[in-house]
């Protein structure tokens, strides 16, 4: 994430878990970066910051990223979407641009906390328009946006998408 604040365009925040707020200076670097911090376990704080952050977006013409599992996992697939990201971008009716990384599987060892030496590969993928959709079109906008993140990832990752539980028919990520 702190290594995001020197590559990303400008005018670019971070939308971050509070929890990192308190991780020391990793935490002060995030504040000073002008990251926006949400708590997940006050919702109606979260989506107060959630609101917040998209009318800065379109007054201060800020373009936002953001996590949309809204945490780190290690076993090899996508966690199911928060629905935020998505009410935020159709809020600021701004198109939904997925940036995708390759699995670290093959180099971070998640039981030790240990890495090798490895690469990720990253893909940015084409805009996905939220110009005149609602609330309503929150779960399929979801759900565009997780199928073709889900696709890049596997084949980045270089991991066959057939063989996860995830993908069976109807799997769709969590409402």
């Amino acid at each position: 994430m702190m290594g995001l604040m020197e590559v990303l365009p400008r005018r670019c925040v971070q939308i971050a878990k509070r929890e990192l707020l308190f991780m020391g200076p990793v935490g002060l670097v995030m504040y000073l970066g002008g990251v926006f911090f949400i708590n997940r376990q006050c919702p109606s704080t979260a989506m107060t910051v959630m609101a917040e952050v998209g009318e800065r977006m379109v007054a201060e013409n800020l373009k936002v990223w953001v996590y949309p599992e809204g945490t780190r996992n290690d076993n090899g697939d996508l966690l199911p979407f928060k629905k935020g990201a998505f009410y935020l971008a159709i809020q600021a009716q701004v198109p939904v641009i997925p940036v995708v990384y390759s699995s670290l599987s093959s180099f971070y060892d998640a039981r030790t906390k240990l890495f090798t030496s490895g690469t990720i590969k990253v893909e940015v993928l084409d805009a996905i328009p939220t110009a005149g959709l609602t609330v309503v079109d929150v779960p399929t906008l979801m759900d565009t946006c997780y199928r073709a993140m889900r696709t890049t990832f596997f084949h980045l990752s270089q991991m066959p998408q057939e063989d996860r539980a995830a993908a069976k028919p109807g799997a769709q990520p969590a409402q």
